[in-house]
């Protein structure tokens, strides 16, 4: 009699735990549906004075996979050669992927897409766009330099594009220059990869005795992944 109670309540405790599982109707695995998609890379690379960008199939890159709303990922993958990836068994509801992007500083920023899942039934997630590069979450300030070549009298005596001219950027609140740029031949000069806030950028003329002045103007970069003209251009008397 007692080996059958006990067969009776390990009978019951099976029953049981079958009724919780099926139950379960919560995101996560144990389902029949599944989820892919396709990643792609947006390349920012370095010395690209118009932030031109090439977008390419984000191969071998982790893919993460969260259920409902939780807190962490429940699943990771990594795509393949073509930037595929795909999850399999999971219960239907809402579910978040995600994969990082990576700023030129070394943080990562998470790229998300949230779809539903039905049972049975294969989700095509929206593409998913990363983003890598040196010039990633930086942007560039332009500007043009004209010179004026004066003699010892202070008159001029030519007069042209400042090509060669050194310029100088520093940002505000700091006691040194940040960094310094030659004038093309057209002029322009250009200082790349600078985060938001404000600038001033500098350069030295001369007067008719030769003594060194500056020449600066401040400019505000207010956003990442554009390009900020000052609206003026620099002007410089030089000695020939």
């Amino acid at each position: 009699m007692k080996f059958i109670k006990i067969c009776s309540r390990l009978l019951l405790f099976v029953l049981l735990s079958f009724a919780a599982v099926s139950c379960n109707t919560g995101e996560g695995s144990g389902g029949t549906g599944s989820i892919e998609g396709t990643v792609y890379m947006v390349l920012h690379p370095d010395d690209n004075y118009n932030l031109d960008t090439d977008t390419v199939l984000a191969a071998k890159e982790d893919v993460f996979l969260v259920y409902g709303t939780q807190q962490f990922y429940g699943d990771d993958a990594e795509t393949d050669h073509t930037g595929f990836y795909r999850f399999d068994y999971l219960r239907p509801g809402t579910y978040t992927v995600y994969a990082y992007s990576s700023l030129a500083n070394g943080e990562r920023q998470a790229v998300a897409q949230t779809v539903e899942v039905k049972r049975g039934q294969t989700t095509t997630v929206p593409d998913i766009y990363i983003h890598d590069g040196k010039a990633y979450g930086t942007s560039i300030v332009k500007g043009c330099v004209w010179a004026y070549y004066i003699d010892k009298n202070g008159n001029v005596i030519s007069q042209g594009w400042a090509y060669g001219q050194r310029m100088y950027i520093q940002r505000q609140g700091e006691d040194f220059a940040c960094d310094d740029v030659r004038v093309g031949l057209d002029g322009v000069f250009a200082f790349q990869k600078l985060s938001p806030g404000v600038y001033t950028v500098f350069t030295f003329g001369e007067d008719e005795d030769e003594v060194p002045n500056v020449v600066s103007k401040n400019i505000s970069v207010t956003e990442t992944d554009q390009i900020f003209w000052f609206p003026d251009t620099f002007k410089v008397n030089l000695n020939p």
